[in-house]
């Protein structure tokens, strides 16, 4: 297992970041360390958590206790919606390092913009990521959520094109907008959600590709994800699962099966997740 290669794709701020990660969302605490530490095991290299999902200190037990060199492993948080102001923010990105007892993080997040919230001002968050970066505590910096109409204000406004958005991204929400503006700005989209929480999987088109290539639905759509260019982070609990979703770099989608996957693109309606534009959720 650990001898398949993920490709590593270049951030516009010089590094790079493996294609493929291992995510921890809804993974319960206790759980947590056991399945990362069975992604190591198995070759995963990029781990994505986040300050609202409560199991950042499992995940870097498991980085400690994998024996693996802290710079082979990229880790990825996100910085909780309650925490926007300037002085939270700075608080909160401290106590994550804490939680993950890690010097750096490989790439930090801001979670939700949240245009409802804190006056809309998402910006001057935005610029306290930009601190973390000059000082070298977050090697890279981007966002998640962010609809074309957020980058731009960004773009006109602070210093730092995000590396990364972090979208909600699969075969019924192809998202292709905010796909299409990084791509024009060298903003690397990487697709939460990638199956919609399983509900591709039993899509007849998505079996029916899957039965002519002797693969798992589940590995049909993270490699439809792979070829559009998009970083994906499945997660999952049952280490066979976790095996076979790293499995994708051995065989490819044709031009037709990729045409087919993404024509059950549904539009708006085939989104799964809250909506950036309006969601205003803040942890009590």
């Amino acid at each position: 297992m650990a001898a398949i290669t993920v490709p590593d794709i270049s951030l516009n701020d010089g590094n790079t970041i493996p294609q493929l990660g291992f995510g921890v969302f809804q993974i319960e605490p206790k759980d947590t360390a056991r399945a990362v530490g069975k992604a190591l095991e198995v070759g995963y290299r990029h781990i994505d958590t986040a300050e609202m999902y409560g199991n950042e200190a499992e995940v870097g037990q498991a980085v400690h206790a994998s024996g693996l060199d802290r710079r082979d492993v990229f880790v990825t948080s996100k910085l909780n919606n309650g925490f926007h102001r300037p002085d939270d923010a700075r608080r909160a990105f401290e106590q994550t390092l804490q939680a993950l007892k890690f010097d750096y993080l490989d790439l930090f997040l801001i979670h939700w913009p949240l245009p409802t919230r804190y006056d809309g001002d998402y910006v001057s968050t935005w610029k306290v990521l930009e601190e973390f970066q000059r000082d070298g505590r977050a090697r890279s910096i981007g966002v998640s959520n962010f609809q074309v109409s957020h980058l731009e204000r960004l773009a006109a406004e602070a210093d730092v094109v995000p590396a990364v958005n972090q979208i909600e991204v699969h075969p019924y929400f192809g998202n292709e907008e905010v796909r299409a503006y990084g791509r024009t700005h060298n903003i690397l989209t990487e697709a939460w959600s990638p199956i919609a929480q399983g509900r591709v999987l039993d899509d007849p088109t998505i079996v029916d590709i899957a039965e002519q290539l002797g693969r798992t639905p589940a590995q049909v759509v993270l490699r439809w994800h792979v070829q559009r260019g998009d970083i994906v982070f499945p997660k999952s609990t049952t280490p066979k699962r976790i095996e076979e979703n790293f499995q994708i770099f051995d065989f490819e989608l044709d031009d037709a099966t990729m045409d087919r996957i993404a024509g059950l693109d549904k539009g708006g309606a085939g989104r799964q997740g809250p909506d950036p534009d309006t969601f205003d959720y803040v942890p009590s």
